[in-house]
């Protein structure tokens, strides 16, 4: 298997332009997941508060909750953005 791996690894490249995007995600991921650990907020919210444009805040926080990492909450009282909060992860021993 390991000779399968390290082939695969060899034969497969990833330009620098992906490795780099996939770092940019990565940073940004964390600080939402950050923003929210404290209190659900909006895209405005979470913008502002990472110096970061809505439209950035918005695709990454539609891909996290895409896959499962935050959800969506109420609507804020002007009916104009949604709140969203982390996903809290089950532990192991919580699971069973």
């Amino acid at each position: 298997m390991k000779k399968t791996i390290d082939y695969i690894k060899n034969k497969i490249t990833v330009s620098e332009e992906l490795k780099e995007k996939r770092k940019e995600f990565a940073r940004i991921k964390k600080l939402i997941l950050k923003s929210l650990e404290s209190e659900p907020k909006t895209i405005p919210r979470i913008a502002e508060e990472n110096d970061l444009p809505l439209e950035v805040v918005t695709f990454n926080l539609m891909t996290l909750r895409k896959y499962g990492e935050v959800e969506t909450g109420e609507i804020d009282d002007m009916d104009e953005y949604f709140y969203y909060q982390a996903v809290k992860k089950k532990k192991d021993s919580e699971e069973e």
